[in-house]
């Protein structure tokens, strides 16, 4: 069953503990603070570094676009596949040229967009423990993926810092194993709500890649950690 936002902010002012609380219930209320309804019908443009995006979805069906800056290149990806147009010609493409495209337009428009897709059906989620960070409390969600649904880099772990008081997702953090492996940790900055969906950029930090990622939180607290990029989105808009 489902708990909506408002339900578990009542339930949090009443003392319920965290070992009480569903991790389903703890993620939709989540999703619901971030953008809700909004993210099933949504159409955004933005641009990231030296790239413009444009993000349609519609109940499921999905058209993730990508423009290089000088208007050369226009990457699409859909729920039919991939395509790539240059100079407004498609251009054939190996296999593995397909999978590396296909996988840097997903995981941008990807990680922008959460929390909207920790109810994937490919998605497992865990409740594992709680933290304390600049005196906020907050729910730690570990999330592993299925192989069946859950992309090439279905054996990453994620976790995700859920704000106890308004379900926020303030920091988020991943191991992956492709290029070397490695583990990342990110610090939400520049919250601002556009067209009914919340949107954050992030510092990106990093360690040893052995790190557990549910221990980066503590790291991060201790000034351990080494700052990797700022990660901005610029320019957002609906459309």
């Amino acid at each position: 069953m489902k708990i909506g936002y408002t339900f578990l902010v009542f339930l949090t002012c009443f003392g319920l503990k965290s070992q009480d609380m569903d991790v389903q219930a703890i993620v939709d209320a989540c999703i619901e603070k971030h953008g809700g309804e909004q993210y099933k019908n949504a159409h955004y443009a933005y641009d990231f570094r030296k790239n413009h995006y444009e993000y349609h979805y519609e109940n499921g069906t999905f058209t993730y676009e990508l423009h290089s800056k000088d208007g050369k290149i226009k990457d699409v990806l859909t729920n039919e596949g991939f395509t790539r147009r240059v100079n407004g010609k498609e251009v054939k493409l190996k296999d593995k040229e397909i999978k590396a495209y296909s996988n840097s337009v997903n995981s941008v428009h990807y990680f922008f967009f959460l929390p909207a897709y920790l109810n994937d059906a490919a998605v497992n989620k865990e409740l594992v423990g709680e933290a304390t960070i600049k005196g906020k409390t907050y729910y730690k969600v570990k999330v592993t993926f299925d192989e069946n649904g859950g992309g090439d880099d279905h054996d990453d772990i994620h976790m995700y810092w859920i704000n106890k008081e308004d379900f926020s997702m303030d920091y988020m953090g991943y191991s992956f194993h492709v290029n070397g492996g490695g583990v990342r940790f990110r610090s939400g900055f520049n919250k601002r709500n556009i067209g009914g969906i919340i949107f954050q950029d992030y510092i990106n930090y990093k360690h040893d890649k052995t790190t557990p990622v549910d221990k980066m939180d503590a790291l991060y607290l201790d000034n351990k950690l080494v700052q990797v990029s700022t990660i901005e989105m610029v320019n957002v808009k609906e459309i």
